[in-house]
């Protein structure tokens, strides 16, 4: 089966997070499955860029600060990719663009517009798992990096399930599953037990 997982930035917080999830990663690829993540940036690293942003400059222009905030992505893919290729297993990490995902142009709140994976395709069939930056992807007329707002990692994670014709596309959070709302700040939020694809990427998608 082909398998589609994310991970946000709380199960990749740090050094010996990243390895409980590689281990996780590796447990589901010994099981016969085509493995693709998607990861967010460790913990609080998105936050701790638009701080250092700030220091820098008051006003940055949106591009830069796609290019800025798209590192912990990368960072999170990359380490990963590390600890799951310790355990025995080849892993490859990709940029949003590389795994071609394609959006508008809009820094900051990028919408994907298509998906072109023939790079995730060709690493599957070599065996590897795929580890892909969540959160970013590739303008389509620019050529720029672009970003798709605050947890979009989801988005992307689900967009490329769709795209892949994954069997399975799940989510680790510190949420219990899909609610109608976020549960943290709305408290009648209900959990949704089954969701199909489009249902979850527009969801996802309008946050």
């Amino acid at each position: 089966m082909r398998v589609v997982q994310k991970f946000g930035g709380s199960s990749v917080a740090d050094a010996a997070s990243i390895k409980r999830v590689a281990k996780r990663i590796v447990d589901t690829k010994e099981q016969g499955n085509d493995i693709v993540v998607i990861v967010s940036a460790m913990g609080d690293t998105t936050d701790e860029l638009l701080d250092l942003a700030q220091e820098v400059s008051p006003s940055p222009r949106p591009r830069e600060l796609d290019m800025l905030l798209t590192a912990g992505e990368r960072m999170s893919a990359a380490l990963l990719a590390m600890a799951i290729n310790d355990l025995g297993h080849t892993a490859r990490s990709f940029t949003g663009s590389q795994a071609g995902v394609i959006t508008t142009e809009k820094h900051g709140d990028a919408r994907i517009i298509d998906i072109t994976p023939g790079r995730i395709h060709t690493a599957l069939e070599e065996g590897d798992v795929v580890i892909v930056a969540g959160f970013q992807g590739v303008s389509q007329t620019t050529k720029d990096v672009t970003t798709l707002g605050r947890g979009a990692s989801d988005t992307t994670a689900v967009a490329l399930a769709a795209a892949l014709g994954a069997d399975y596309c799940e989510i680790y959070s510190d949420v219990d599953g899909v609610f109608t709302a976020d549960p943290r700040i709305v408290p009648g939020a209900q959990r949704i037990p089954e969701i199909r694809y489009e249902e979850m990427l527009e969801m996802a998608a309008n946050g």
